[in-house]
């Protein structure tokens, strides 16, 4: 999967573990994005054909809304809720399981907005 992580998702561990899993992963600084607003990061990993990692679940449902209202299309949105509950949490290696269960699944999740702590 080739995957663009969000600021708030960028972890030196979670691109390695990902990257050590089979995923293409870019984050923010490989291209001087550092910082920027959250459109700038969903357009971005649009453009590059890329799905969108975050944290920032309310943010990205209202960018993840706004693209279906125009008709438009996106890779996939992938949202990871944090607590501060570790029995809930996602650590980077939980991540990594969830995502590689999301493939394993075989559903559709082009265009879709999908929480990965429910597929722990």
């Amino acid at each position: 999967m080739r995957i663009y992580l969000d600021d708030d998702s960028a972890s030196g561990l979670l691109a390695k573990l990902l990257r050590n899993a089979g995923h293409d992963v870019q984050v923010p600084n490989d291209i001087a994005l550092m910082g920027a607003e959250d459109a700038v990061h969903l357009t971005h990993a649009i453009r590059d054909g890329r799905c969108c990692l975050t944290k920032n679940y309310d943010d990205y449902w209202i960018l993840h809304t706004l693209v279906m209202q125009a008709q438009g299309k996106h890779r996939r949105i992938l949202v990871v809720f944090q607590d501060n509950d570790p029995s809930r949490d996602l650590t980077p290696k939980g991540i990594v399981i969830a995502i590689r269960k999301l493939e394993t699944a075989g559903v559709p999740i082009e265009n879709e907005y999908i929480t990965l702590n429910h597929w722990r």
